[in-house]
């Protein structure tokens, strides 16, 4: 009978690479799964809001949309203190149109700070087409 321990490396190889594939793959971070019917509700709903000559909803569109986008960051566990912190930490990778999504953002908080701004619906209209890309990025639409 020929010696046995070629085969016994050659299993022990084979195991040790099983379960490197298997931790690698353990640790790998998963794709978070959003419930995306409810997302395309809530957007379809804030669109629907939006009405040109209602200068009223101009500002709520901006609004909704942006906790709509927040909240799917903080869903997927993206951590900072403020939506802003949670955009950096994200950054290209995530978005197509990071600019875009700053922009619509930058809208949001002038309207929450500065009382004498009023947005237009053009802006309005753009920062809404910008949030429906950014969730579609995400995957939560």
């Amino acid at each position: 009978m020929g010696d046995g321990s070629p085969l016994v490396f050659l299993v022990a190889i084979v195991v040790v690479g099983v379960l490197v594939l298997l931790a690698i793959s353990m640790t790998k971070k998963k794709r978070h799964e959003f419930d995306r019917e409810n997302y395309q509700i809530d957007l379809m709903r804030i669109e629907k809001s939006l009405q040109q000559g209602n200068e009223a909803t101009y500002a709520m569109v901006i609004i909704e949309g942006d906790k709509l986008l927040d909240k799917a960051l903080c869903e997927m566990g993206i951590q900072g203190r403020t939506m802003g912190d949670r955009l950096k930490r994200v950054g290209k990778e995530k978005f197509t149109q990071l600019n875009a999504v700053w922009h619509a953002h930058k809208l949001r908080n002038q309207i929450a700070h500065e009382s004498d701004f009023h947005p237009e619906y053009r802006q309005a209209e753009h920062a809404l087409a910008t949030y429906r890309q950014a969730l579609k990025d995400l995957g939560a639409i």
